[in-house]
């Protein structure tokens, strides 16, 4: 499968998990930590999976407003996308990742809703990176 790239980015981190992440532009800058739960000391910071979340629920929700149009509909502003990542072993050896998106979409009707989220699960980008690599669920809230 080709990609027409219209944007690209970079980041880099020093430091692995309990180091730092830079955008090449400079507009982000974090301090990253190893959560306790994955046996790091935790504190102030941030990790790739909470990185990650940030970015699908991000990505999702302007692809809810991508095909809306196409779907009759309007997203309201007040629609949020919640993503809940998960990360520990696989039984297969290493490790992996889960994803979970709650969406909410206020004053629409949940048939509509939901035909809306479905849509915007086939054209995200980050749905479509994960698509059979990763266990996603779509509750709609």
């Amino acid at each position: 499968m080709s990609v027409d790239v219209k944007y690209r980015t970079t980041a880099t981190a020093t430091g692995g998990r309990d180091g730092q992440a830079t955008t090449g532009d400079g507009s982000l800058k974090i301090k990253l930590t190893t959560p306790t739960e994955l046996g790091g000391m935790g504190g102030p910071g941030n990790n790739p999976e909470q990185l990650f979340a940030a970015g699908y629920a991000a990505c999702f929700l302007g692809a809810m407003k991508a095909v809306a149009p196409a779907q009759k509909m309007r997203v309201p502003s007040d629609a949020t996308v919640t993503a809940t990542i998960g990360i520990g072993p696989r039984s297969e050896g290493g490790f992996g990742i889960t994803a979970e998106l709650k969406v909410v979409v206020p004053g629409v009707d949940r048939a509509d809703a939901q035909r809306l989220i479905d849509a915007a699960h086939q054209v995200c980008p980050y749905s479509n990176a994960t698509r059979g690599n990763v266990d996603v669920g779509l509750t709609l809230g």
